[in-house]
């Protein structure tokens, strides 16, 4: 799909594109483990959580908080962190982290200006609550969000994104996608043909598994809003 020549309605992944999360479930992670003194390597972590996330969210539906917890249990056990998985109510420090985790230094800004142009929306897997937490960063509101509360579903599962242009109705022609996350959202965007931004913030390139290639690869907010002519 070609990017459309009039873009009138924008929607982000939240987490990794307009939040740092990597930061902040790290910083989560690191404050938590202090306390017994245990030492987490940032470079093993990330990898490590996005790998058992993935997984959790392959089962049944649960609320976002839950797949955090026992996220945070299953790289726990991973890591040799035994003091987290000895106590039952104490992987809560992950899901409790989310308000914290902080928006990206260009985030706000772009978000701004975009904001002047185009309508705004998220497509998040996070639960609603969690969400409202997060959405006290952010200098604009959302003319449209849908959780994976609301359907009931992860990304990369197509729902998101029906029930996004179940409600733009016609004004779905005039959508673009941008996200930095390939599986979740670039993957499902190309299977609908909705056209998609992919920020690639790490630089590590489409998988060589991929057999197509999103509307425009970018760096950060930035160049994907300079990419949509905004």
């Amino acid at each position: 799909m070609a990017l459309p020549k009039t873009v009138k309605f924008v929607s982000f992944d939240c987490y990794g594109t307009l939040i740092d999360w990597e930061t902040g479930i790290y910083e989560a992670f690191r404050d938590e483990a202090a306390k017994d003194g245990f030492t987490v390597d940032r470079d093993q972590l990330i990898p490590l959580f996005m790998q058992h996330m993935r997984e959790v969210m392959r089962g049944s539906y649960e609320l976002y908080a839950e797949v955090l917890r026992r996220t945070a249990r299953a790289v726990a056990k991973e890591i040799g962190w035994e003091a987290l998985l000895e106590e039952g109510q104490r992987a809560n420090f992950l899901p409790n982290s989310v308000p914290r985790w902080p928006p990206f230094a260009e985030t706000n800004k772009v978000l701004e200006r975009l904001r002047k142009k185009v309508d705004l929306g998220i497509l998040s897997n996070i639960d609603d609550k969690l969400l409202g937490a997060t959405r006290r960063h952010f200098t604009v509101d959302f003319d449209l969000v849908v959780t994976g509360q609301q359907v009931r579903s992860y990304k990369p599962d197509p729902a998101h994104f029906k029930e996004c242009a179940r409600r733009l109705e016609d004004r779905k022609k005039e959508w673009v996608h941008i996200a930095s996350g390939w599986e979740t959202d670039v993957e499902p965007c190309l299977k609908q043909k909705i056209p998609v931004v992919w920020i690639d913030r790490h630089g590590a390139g489409p998988p060589e598994k991929a057999r197509k290639k999103p509307d425009a690869i970018v760096k950060n907010l930035r160049e994907a809003a300079k990419a949509l002519g905004l």
